[in-house]
C-alpha cells in the first residue's frame, strides 16, 4: 500500500473519533428551575449539558464554534414583554448555565427555545404554562407546603436544625425588654423586626443600621412569593456575632438573628447580605453573583501556579503576620495587603498591593488535597448556594422560629412599615388575588 493509502486509512480511523466528539442536540439534556413556571426567582436560570452521539456527556467545553443559543418569548402573540436573555454561560465542564430575567409577568406563559445551531435541544421548545410572574409582582402562594414543593426546599437544613438547639422556646417579651439595653447601645447594629399578615414592620436600634437595606430587600422578595409566618425577630446586622451565652447559663442566650456566626456564638445565622444582594441583582446591579462567576472558572487545574495567594486589607492582626511569611517564603506564598485602616503604622514595613481581580484568584493552585478541596467546595456551593435554595433556607429559619414563639409577635411602638415597591415595575395581575371592585 502506498503512502497516499496509508494516508486514508489513517483518515478514515479518525472519523468516529471526530463523530463522537460532536455534540448531539437530541441527546444533549436541559434542566433547572427556569424550567418551572411556578418558581419566581429575580432571575430564572436552567442548565444544558452537552451530550456527544455516543451518548457520553462533554467534560469539557465541546470543540467547534457551533453555540447553544436560547430563545425565550411570550407563549400568546397578544402579550409581549422584556425578557433580558444573555448567552449561555459555558462552565468548561460540558454543562452551561442560562440566565434570564423577566421585566414583567405574562398570563398565558412562556415559551423556550433551546438550540444548537438551527436544531432544538432535548425536549426543547418548552412550554411553561402562565402565570409566569416576575420578581416585583407581589403574589405569595398562601400555601407554604405548596410553595416549598415547588422550590424543592429540603425537608431539613442540618446547619438551622443546630442553630435552634439552645431554643427550644423563645420568649418575645424577655427579648423586648434585655435586647435593646444590651446589644443596641453596645453593639449599635440591631434591627427590630415583626412580620405581621405577610407585611414586614421594623425599628433601628443602635446607630450602625444602614444595612437594614439588605435584609429589607431580601424580606419583601421572600414575602412576594410566599406568605411568611407571624414572627418578631431581632437581626444583627453588623460584622460578628453577638450571643455568646450558653444554653445552661443563667440567663440563657437570645436567640438573635445574624448574618454570621462562630462555633462558640449561638446566633441564628442566615446567608449574609452580600450573597443576597448579588442574588436579587444578577444580571442588572452587580457583576460577580453566584450564577455569572460560574462561566469564570479560571485556568484548568494543570494550568494552575502552585502558590498559595491571599489580598485583602488590615481588618485582622493575623493578616500582617501573613504577609511576613510571604516576604520570608515568596515561592510559596504570594500575600499582600491592599488597604489600610487599622494598622497604618505598618505600611512602610509591609508595604500595600494594588487591587486584583476576583477571577484571578483562581490562577493559582496547591497540591492534590487542596484541589480536592476545591473540587468537593465547587460542588457543595453550586448544589446550596443556588438562588432558588437561599429562598428556601430564609424560609426555615423564619417558620423554626414562629413555631418557638411563646407569644404572640406584636408591632412596638417606634416600628415603620416596610412598603413593597408600587411603581410600574412591579404592575402585575396577580391570580391568587381578588379583583378590586369598583361600587357604582
Amino acid at each position: 500500500m502506498g503512502s497516499r493509502g496509508c494516508a486514508l486509512l489513517l483518515l478514515g480511523a479518525a472519523l468516529p473519533l471526530l463523530g463522537s466528539a460532536a455534540v448531539s442536540p437530541e441527546q444533549s439534556l436541559a434542566w433547572g428551575p427556569g424550567l418551572e413556571a411556578g418558581l419566581a426567582l429575580p432571575v430564572r436560570y436552567f442548565y444544558i449539558q452537552a451530550v456527544s452521539a455516543t451518548g457520553r456527556n462533554f467534560s469539557r467545553s465541546p470543540p467547534g464554534r457551533t453555540q447553544f443559543k436560547v430563545v425565550i418569548k411570550a407563549l400568546s402573540p397578544k402579550e409581549t414583554t422584556r425578557i433580558y436573555t444573555p448567552h449561555p454561560l459555558d462552565r468548561n465542564d460540558g454543562t452551561f448555565l442560562m440566565r434570564y430575567r423577566m421585566y414583567g409577568s405574562v398570563r398565558k406563559g412562556l415559551k423556550i427555545e433551546i438550540l444548537y445551531g438551527d436544531k432544538h435541544v432535548a425536549q426543547s421548545p418548552y412550554i411553561l404554562k402562565g402565570p409566569v410572574y416576575h420578581e416585583y409582582c407581589d403574589c405569595p402562594e398562601e400555601d407554604p407546603e405548596i410553595w416549598q414543593n415547588v422550590f424543592s426546599c429540603p425537608s431539613q437544613e442540618p446547619q438551622i436544625t443546630k442553630d435552634f438547639i439552645s431554643f427550644p422556646t423563645i420568649d418575645l417579651q424577655r427579648m423586648f425588654k434585655e435586647i435593646p439595653s444590651k446589644f443596641s447601645q453596645t453593639r449599635g447594629a440591631i434591627v427590630h423586626y415583626t412580620i405581621l399578615n405577610n407585611r414586614i414592620y421594623r425599628r433601628s436600634l443602635g446607630k450602625y443600621t444602614d444595612f437594614k437595606m439588605f435584609s429589607d430587600e431580601m424580606l419583601l422578595s421572600l414575602a412576594r412569593k410566599v406568605h411568611l409566618p407571624n414572627v418578631e425577630f431581632y437581626l444583627n446586622v453588623g460584622d460578628w456575632p453577638v450571643e455568646y451565652r450558653k444554653a445552661n447559663d443563667t440567663p440563657g442566650p437570645i436567640p438573635i438573628i445574624s448574618w454570621c456566626g462562630s462555633v462558640d456564638s449561638r446566633d441564628i445565622v442566615l446567608p449574609t447580605y452580600d450573597i443576597t444582594h448579588s442574588t436579587l441583582e444578577t444580571l442588572r446591579g452587580v457583576t460577580n453573583d453566584l450564577l455569572s462567576i460560574q462561566g469564570n472558572t479560571g485556568p484548568f487545574w494543570d494550568n494552575k501556579t502552585e502558590q498559595a495567594l491571599f489580598r485583602g486589607r488590615d481588618s485582622r492582626e493575623e493578616r500582617l503576620h501573613l504577609v511576613k511569611l510571604s516576604k520570608e517564603n515568596p515561592e510559596l506564598l504570594d500575600a499582600g495587603i491592599t488597604g489600610y485602616f487599622f494598622f497604618r503604622e505598618k505600611e512602610k514595613e509591609l508595604g500595600k498591593v494594588p487591587l486584583m481581580g476576583f477571577f484571578d484568584f483562581f490562577k493559582v493552585e496547591n497540591d492534590e488535597e487542596a484541589q480536592k478541596i476545591a473540587k468537593e467546595g465547587q460542588s457543595v456551593a453550586r448544589e446550596l448556594l443556588q438562588p432558588h435554595r437561599l429562598y428556601c433556607y430564609y424560609y426555615k429559619v423564619l417558620q423554626k422560629y414562629a413555631e418557638r414563639q411563646a407569644s404572640k409577635p406584636e408591632i412596638r411602638d417606634g416600628m415603620e412599615l416596610v412598603p413593597q415597591p408600587d411603581d410600574r415595575d412591579s404592575v402585575c395581575s396577580c391570580h391568587r388575588k381578588k379583583p378590586l371592585r369598583e361600587d357604582l
